[in-house]
């Protein structure tokens, strides 16, 4: 008679499931960014995002932890394009530097591909506290600090944030809400119309 298989503690996953990898953790993500984006925020559930990822929600919460940290890590997977502007634009010379962050920022939306995903983070961010918390952080700690950083001003966080205001803003119109004849522009026009305005918040006295 063989012995039992040792039990595990309770909201440990089993060693298979544990040793899974990388590619776990990204199917993980995958499902949670897609549960974001069909039920929202407070809808998505970690069983929710376990079931469709194929895994066990013990799993998810060694992985990740809390909900509050799936979505976090599913935002900063799908903001990566946006986020991690290239040395290039952030720090060049400031004199034409909205029009290089409007360009970058328009750029990553106008893409499907980095496009989907972003439309599923900001729905959340827009009705829940909490990811509206997450998207803001994300936003100020890796993008719009490294710009504030080089202006010599008193008020450099605030015009930094204007900034991402008005690019944000931009892009919940055009490719959120879709309000014409903003979501039918070509992109070109509309780098031209607010890329302007950004500069203006940046660097205007």
């Amino acid at each position: 008679m063989t012995d039992a298989a040792p039990r595990r503690g309770r909201g440990r996953p089993a060693r298979t499931e544990s040793a899974a990898g990388p590619a776990t953790r990204d199917r993980i993500l995958d499902a949670a960014r897609e549960e974001f984006s069909a039920r929202g925020y407070d809808k998505t559930s970690v069983r929710g995002i376990a079931k469709a990822a194929g895994v066990d929600s013990a799993l998810v919460h060694h992985y990740f932890g809390t909900k509050e940290q799936v979505f976090e890590a599913a935002v900063e997977g799908a903001m990566a394009p946006a986020l991690a502007a290239p040395e290039a634009i952030v720090d060049g010379p400031l004199d034409d530097v909205g029009e290089r962050l409007t360009r970058f920022f328009l750029g990553v939306w106008e893409n499907p591909t980095s496009r989907t995903p972003l439309l599923a983070i900001v729905r959340s961010a827009v009705n829940n506290d909490t990811a509206a918390a997450v998207f803001r952080r994300l936003v100020a700690a890796q993008l719009m600090r490294r710009i504030a950083a080089r202006l010599d001003a008193p008020d450099a966080e605030l015009r930094t944030e204007l900034a991402a205001a008005q690019l944000v803003g931009v892009a919940m119109l055009r490719y959120l809400i879709r309000i014409e004849p903003l979501a039918s522009a070509d992109v070109e026009r509309v780098v031209a119309g607010v890329a302007p305005v950004v500069q203006g918040h940046l660097t205007n006295p």
